[in-house]
């Protein structure tokens, strides 16, 4: 196998890592930042800490992404797979940041391996993309929107004798706690989908063998470059989740970060699901909002949230499918 082909497509992988967390960033901070409950740098610095922690509390989700979506390709072809499939990825995480949606790096990412895989003509484990992808992707923000409104409903009623004031300044507090548990869930998530990849390209190279344990080296600089990408920031997507959506004050940021966390960590032990924290976070945000009155919610930009949403797979396959066939002209 052609060690350079193997360091080009860790690179580029690595490199995916990074375009995830400053995409997803927001995911973990918009609510805490746009209600002040943080600075915008601390929230960072916080998320970017939590994510790298996160990495490393198991492997369940990588191993769905490595073994469980397509069949692991060999040599220079499967090689030229991995490449194009992250290309998919890179390019739409790039595109969805510069308009300020918060599509999914995950899905991007799933539709970029199914469209290179399909271009290279390698199976695709279809039963593994429908249970552990596509009915996670309707089912995830279906318990976001509901888990978040009855979360925010019982906080109402806990505290409705509460000096608002008083509950505020407490909500504030309880918020940082709330927020380094959505980047520790992100960092348990969207770290291990690269080391899925990681790892499948080590196996290809025959570096690794399949089912071998994911290399120590492999967690520590997947979760490096998801923390210096959270780093970076996503500030045009924190916009839209923090504000655009609904203007959200403390209580209802904790309510739906804490909804959040909590799908993502049910799926990530419970079920090894790679699923999206933005579908989560936003649906949790919708959910909560709604408690105000379902008009609070701007109905208009959650709807243009979730045509991305089921854009993301099919446009990454697509892309991911054209880089494929260039590789494969320019390189036979």
């Amino acid at each position: 196998m052609d060690t350079f082909a193997l360091v080009v497509t860790i690179g580029v992988a690595l490199f995916f890592t990074y375009t995830n967390g400053f995409h997803d960033s927001a995911n973990a901070i918009a609510t805490s930042v746009s209600t002040r409950a943080l600075t915008p740098r601390a929230a960072l610095a916080m998320a970017a800490v939590m994510n790298l922690a996160g990495a490393f509390l198991g492997s369940g989700v990588a191993k769905t992404v490595s073994e469980g979506l397509i069949q692991t390709p060999e040599g220079d072809k499967g090689m030229g797979i991995l490449f194009a499939a992250l290309v998919g990825a890179i390019v739409w995480n790039l595109v969805t940041w510069y308009y300020g949606l918060p599509s999914s790096s995950s899905h991007a990412l799933f539709g970029g391996m199914v469209g290179a895989a399909l271009a290279g003509g390698i199976d695709v484990i279809w039963s593994g993309v429908i249970e552990k992808i596509v009915i996670p992707m309707f089912v995830s923000p279906f318990v976001g929107l509901i888990l978040g409104y009855l979360v925010m409903v019982a906080i109402m009623w806990m505290f409705r004798n509460s000096n608002p004031h008083k509950a505020k300044r407490g909500f504030r507090i309880a918020q940082t706690v709330s927020a380094a548990g959505m980047a520790l869930g992100h960092g348990l998530q969207d770290a291990q989908k690269t080391m899925g990849i990681v790892v499948m390209a080590l196996v290809i190279a025959d570096v690794e063998d399949s089912g071998d344990p994911i290399p120590v080296w492999v967690k520590i600089v997947c979760a490096l470059m998801l923390s210096l990408g959270t780093y970076a920031g996503g500030w045009r997507i924190m916009r839209t989740l923090g504000r655009r959506i609904i203007e959200l004050d403390p209580p209802q940021g904790f309510a739906a970060e804490t909804t959040a966390a909590s799908v993502m960590y049910t799926a990530s032990f419970m079920f090894h699901a790679p699923i999206s924290t933005t579908h989560v976070i936003t649906s949790g945000i919708m959910g909560v909002g709604a408690t105000r009155r379902v008009k609070a919610v701007r109905w208009g930009v959650a709807k243009n949230i979730i045509m991305g949403w089921f854009i993301t797979m099919p446009a990454a396959a697509v892309v991911a499918a054209v880089s494929y066939w260039i590789v494969r002209l320019a390189f036979g």
